[in-house]
């Protein structure tokens, strides 16, 4: 839902928040009960296997977080819930309990893929990812409002509300 402001628009996502990977997931699942399998060996196994096995699971632990930290530095930039503040040359968005505000540079080319907002900096790297409008004239709105255009009759099929 989008609802105009004195500077901008207040536009609530409707996507999704990002989850973990079922993979890793299950993965850590597994790190848990060979936890307990090592606790098992240790006091039933010989001291050799007992150290082999607590070796096996710190290095599954340390595969682990390398994978999870990887999976968190590709979700950043990502947003597709929440409520997104959107001035010209700026936006807001406040999403799980975290506020983030972020300024735009002139060189940063805002493109729209689908209904899905893509800021990309100069040098071709992408920036963030902005899904979940509720539709494509919303998208478009956002667009043009972080552009500093103005609204023009194509963004004209927004829906009203009093609150």
């Amino acid at each position: 839902m989008l609802k105009l402001t004195d500077d901008g628009a207040k536009i609530h996502l409707q996507g999704q928040s990002p989850t973990a990977d079922n993979g890793m997931f299950w993965f850590g699942a597994a790190l848990l009960v060979g936890a307990v399998a090592v606790a098992v060996a240790m006091s039933l196994l010989s001291e050799r296997l007992a150290i082999g096995a607590l070796a096996l699971l710190i290095i599954g632990s340390f595969i682990f977080n390398v994978q999870r930290q990887k999976q968190k530095k590709a979700m950043n930039g990502m947003i597709n819930g929440g409520v997104l503040w959107v001035r010209a040359g700026e936006f807001v968005h406040d999403g799980q309990g975290k506020r983030q505000h972020v300024q735009l540079v002139d060189d940063d080319d805002i493109t729209l893929v689908d209904e899905q907002l893509q800021i990309i900096g100069l040098d071709g790297t992408p920036k963030y990812y902005i899904s979940g409008f509720d539709s494509l004239q919303e998208a478009k709105a956002a667009q043009a409002i972080m552009k500093g255009q103005a609204l023009s009759k194509r963004h004209a099929n927004i829906k009203m509300s009093s609150d």
